[in-house]
């Protein structure tokens, strides 16, 4: 959006929650467990922000991107065992193993340095924080659509409180910026919003028909995607080892997506 990733996230988040507004005309009211499930899962999303906020200013893109979302399957189906009661097939553990380890790959430090030394070192710290958020809202947001009257219920008043901690956030520190932003791309803010409720809530829908690890395995294919695009466009190192890194951590998101059922 040509401006600081807190207002970019700020802009996206309110135009997303504007244009899911409309569905409260079909959605059925929030229950009492849908309200317990929301005010679980938004201190969740609101710490991802902030992480990736932080990560992708400190951080090339082809570099903290695959790690944060890379890393979040494996973090998710921990978190699912361990809170939801979701098991894995062993294959697709396998499939979390490999990607893990061309995460490795793929953020270890360049040439002969170390890791205290490595360029990069605040960013890889801030983008497995990320990692961390998107596990606990992916489980938070599972159990939501599960336990409230139907997913479209949670789906809808997840986009629009979302919306209002990062944009009161960006109010108070970015005013100006935000108001730039606002009246001179407005229009690409609602384009990302369109994409995000369609992106987003596709995935949020999803977690009501399946394992909330396999649906976060799915998504994070864009891994390979973004490492490409950070070299091609922005014009960020990639070499071939990241490119290598990035297609075998895809490879093993895929195995983990096709494992059978445990």
């Amino acid at each position: 959006m040509g401006v600081d990733v807190l207002v970019g996230r700020a802009v996206l988040s309110a135009s997303a929650a504007v244009l899911v507004s409309p569905a409260l005309l079909f959605a059925a009211p929030p229950d009492a467990a849908t309200w317990g499930a929301l005010a679980v899962a938004m201190p969740a999303h609101f710490a991802y922000q902030l992480c990736l906020v932080r990560a992708m200013g400190r951080g090339e893109l082809s570099l903290v991107f695959p790690v944060m979302r890379g890393a979040a399957p494996l973090l998710t189906a921990v978190a699912a065992a361990a809170l939801l009661g979701e098991g894995l097939h062993p294959l697709g553990w396998a499939g979390l193993v490999a990607a893990t380890g061309a995460l490795l790959v793929f953020a270890w430090p360049p040439e002969a340095t170390g890791l205290r030394a490595h360029p990069d070192r605040a960013g890889l710290g801030w983008a497995l924080a990320t990692a961390v958020g998107v596990a606990l809202y992916n489980t938070a947001d599972a159990r939501g659509v599960r336990v409230a009257p139907e997913p479209l219920t949670y789906i809808v008043w997840l986009f629009l409180l979302d919306a209002v901690p990062i944009t009161v956030l960006a109010v108070a520190t970015r005013r100006r910026a935000l108001r730039a932003a606002l009246e001179a791309r407005w229009r690409y803010g609602v384009a990302a919003g369109g994409l995000s409720v369609l992106s987003f809530g596709s995935a949020l829908y999803a977690f009501s028909l399946l394992a909330v690890a396999k649906v976060s395995a799915l998504r994070e294919t864009s891994v390979v995607w973004a490492a490409l695009l950070g070299g091609r466009v922005l014009g960020e190192a990639m070499g071939r080892r990241r490119v290598a890194a990035a297609a075998l951590l895809a490879g093993g998101l895929v195995l983990m997506q096709f494992a059978p059922a445990s």
